[in-house]
């Protein structure tokens, strides 16, 4: 595909990874994410966390998209909670990093996909707060290392509905134990959990493309999510 979108993904920053000869720090994301990336016709580059969150600036306005990862829990200090002794290691570099990022493709008007963690920290970055843990449930979280799968309804009315041609319910790869709490200034819910947790996020009055999901659509076969941000990416690069 000539003049493919490009679109950036966020990655991991692990202290310590393993592969062939090396255990050293790495900087990864599983490869799903590119592929799903590639599969819906667009170019895939990779963004690990920059020590200067002043460069997400003129990164973001290289990119014609950006999907901000799943991963790690985001630092509760980042939305003025105290610390649940069941949330997660602290990973501050990559929190500093990706709420740049996505403050920047908010206000650049870049389209955005933000998946699981990603979606918490849409949320966060528009003034919202998390529920830190939710209990180990098939719905959320199973066994570890295994995605499982559960519906969502997404609300009529919704860009997500509209990406979903309008079904009532929608089977998702799932893996998390954090959710939205408080919405962030602007935003709606898109999609629920049969237990009310809330699935989907969306601004219903910015101009561009901002869609966050609570599940893993990398993890599936089904790329509408994929395809709606890269259509809209190649939208805007026509209307510039």
């Amino acid at each position: 595909m000539n003049n493919a979108p490009l679109v950036g993904i966020t990655t991991y920053l692990e202290p310590s990874a393993r592969w062939g000869d090396w255990h050293l720090p790495a900087a990864l994301l599983p490869a799903a994410y590119h592929r799903m990336v590639q599969r819906a016709g667009a170019r895939a580059v990779l963004l690990p966390p920059d020590e200067d969150p002043e460069a997400a600036a003129d990164l973001v306005g290289c990119l014609d998209a950006l999907v901000t990862a799943g991963g790690p829990d985001i630092g509760p200090e980042r939305y003025g909670a105290a610390r649940d002794p069941r949330t997660g290691p602290a990973y501050p570099e990559r929190d500093t990093w990706e709420l740049a990022l996505t403050r920047q493709a908010l206000h650049r008007r870049v389209p955005l996909l933000a998946v699981c963690r990603g979606m918490q920290l849409l949320n966060v970055a528009l003034g919202g707060t998390l529920v830190q843990h939710l209990p180990a449930t098939e719905a959320h979280r199973g066994a570890t290392g295994v995605f499982g799968t559960h519906e969502v309804c997404p609300v009529p009315g919704t860009l997500l509905a509209k990406v979903l041609d309008d079904e009532e319910t929608v089977a998702v790869p799932t893996y998390h134990h954090q959710a939205v709490d408080v919405l962030g200034e602007g935003l709606v819910a898109s999609a629920h959990a049969a237990d009310g947790t809330v699935e989907a996020l969306e601004l219903p009055d910015s101009p561009g493309f901002v869609l966050g999901v609570q599940w893993h659509p990398e993890a599936g076969e089904d790329l509408r999510l994929m395809k709606a941000l890269v259509d809209a990416a190649a939208a805007r690069s026509l209307s510039a």
